[in-house]
């Protein structure tokens, strides 16, 4: 076991230099560059750039070296100083921007991961047990809502019931005599007032995804001789259903811990706009728009990696659930 973990992750590593490569062609595929648009914006506004601030720019930001040449400086960077490059729209560099908005944006995507398991595993199974009962058709009509509504739009429909309906005000993470105020146990409970919200809408998506895997899984299972001999042996039906099918069934959930990872922490940039949250996607998103190259490419890197390590997290989850997959990869290692 312990040697197809170590080989799991060494196959990780092409797979990050892969990603990395992608990303940065991503970002260079737009005509034009940072400079170039800023060039614009400052002529726009009225502003007279000659061509010797041109090259004097151009050489600060280090667009006259050839793509190969800027990749693997930014990689040897990384690599050797955990350096992800400079933000040319911020002013400052990528890690200040990154520190100041990933632990938020991991906080939000882990509450929405615990949400949308803790609800939509005992659900999936209440709703396979329970067949064609209302409890199963309730569900399966919020499940259909969930997958049909766009996260935004959602967003939207809430936020307006609870600030014109209930009075309260949830957008943005802090109000607004927090905001400059360092870290405190009364900005903790304010950050609680705000987050709850984004956090049930970024998890809702999944959730009824998972309900539905889950139900139908379930329903395979329990129509399997197995389970008719462990009710034949006189188990009791919460034995039965813990111990048997839902074991088998959950393997399809435990498998889509790598995307859903990756969904909870990059599916919900329009959601963080719309809401004003002070969070990566935001940032993203005036990343692509301004072609900040660093900043676009750590945030793709930093997705890449979290599906890389989520995959790595859903195998050794299935692994450890199912005997089968364990024994497969000690035969195959």
């Amino acid at each position: 076991m312990l040697s197809y973990i170590i080989g799991r992750i060494l196959r990780m590593i092409p797979q990050m230099i892969l990603i990395s490569i992608l990303a940065f062609i991503i970002i260079q595929l737009p005509p034009g560059d940072f400079l170039t648009t800023q060039i614009q914006r400052l002529e726009a506004s009225g502003v007279q750039v000659n061509q010797d601030q041109i090259k004097l720019l151009t050489a600060t930001y280090g667009l006259d070296q050839p793509m190969y040449i800027r990749y693997f400086k930014w990689m040897w960077n990384i690599v050797t100083k955990l350096d992800f490059g400079y933000s040319f729209q911020w002013g400052q560099p990528v890690n200040d921007i990154l520190l100041s908005r990933m632990g938020m944006t991991f906080f939000i995507a882990f509450l929405s991961f615990v949400v949308c398991w803790g609800f939509a595993i005992p659900v999936g199974i209440i709703v396979a047990v329970k067949q064609y009962s209302f409890t199963d058709y309730f569900f399966t009509f919020l499940g259909f809502i969930g997958l049909a509504t766009p996260g935004f739009l959602l967003a939207l429909v809430l936020m307006y019931i609870c600030y014109a309906k209930l009075g309260i005000s949830v957008g943005g993470l802090y109000s607004p005599e927090f905001m400059p105020l360092p870290m405190s146990w009364a900005k903790f409970l304010d950050l609680l007032k705000h987050i709850w919200l984004p956090v049930i809408i970024l998890a809702l998506g999944g959730t009824a995804t998972l309900i539905r895997t889950l139900r139908a899984t379930m329903l395979d299972e329990l129509r399997k001789q197995y389970v008719t001999v462990a009710r034949a042996k006189g188990l009791s039906e919460y034995k039965v259903i813990l111990e048997y099918p839902v074991r088998l069934a959950i393997n399809p959930i435990l498998s889509t811990f790598g995307w859903l990872l990756v969904w909870f922490f990059s599916g919900g940039t329009v959601v963080e706009i719309v809401m004003n949250l002070d969070t990566a996607g935001p940032v993203l998103w005036r990343a692509l728009i301004n072609q900040d190259m660093y900043t676009a490419g750590a945030y793709i890197l930093i997705i890449g990696l979290c599906t890389a390590v989520g995959s790595l997290i859903s195998d050794l989850l299935l692994a450890v659930n199912d005997p089968r997959i364990r024994f497969g990869a000690l035969e195959s290692s």
